[in-house]
């Protein structure tokens, strides 16, 4: 089953996508917003080249578990998309994926301009390596 991850931000949205066997999970892009129509119609777009069957959000709580502002915006980003799409949309906690994406993007020597897009797509591979790890 191909999934779609999505990390949430408001400049910047980073995707990732599983492989059809749901085992390996890869950056695919990171969306710099302009509209919030323009951001939907990718979205609705990749889901549609990619044969994508899931998606699932990266909802951002606070290290307590609370809702903040930003958790509230990706909960209504999710529902503005489950509008568009009878694709099912998952949300999961991705408490620590920036920090995990650090990590790696180190690892990886990734630097300069690439680092900031890199990072957004690979919160988004954290995002959905986990939901598929959890056996969703």
């Amino acid at each position: 089953m191909r999934a779609l991850g999505i990390d949430f931000g408001l400049k910047r949205v980073g995707l990732a996508v599983s492989d059809p066997t749901g085992t390996l999970v890869s950056p695919y892009k990171t969306i710099v917003r302009t509209t919030r129509d323009a951001l939907f119609d990718e979205i609705l777009d990749i889901i549609v080249k990619e044969s994508i069957e899931t998606v699932v959000v990266g909802l951002p709580l606070s290290l307590d578990g609370e809702d903040t502002l930003t958790t509230r915006q990706a909960r209504n980003f999710a529902q503005s998309l489950e509008r568009r799409t009878d694709k099912p949309i998952l949300l999961m906690d991705e408490r620590l994926s920036s920090a995990q994406a650090e990590e790696e993007l180190n690892a990886a020597d990734v630097r300069g301009r690439k680092r900031k897009m890199a990072l957004d797509s690979q919160a988004a591979v954290i995002i959905l390596r986990s939901w598929l790890e959890s056996g969703h």
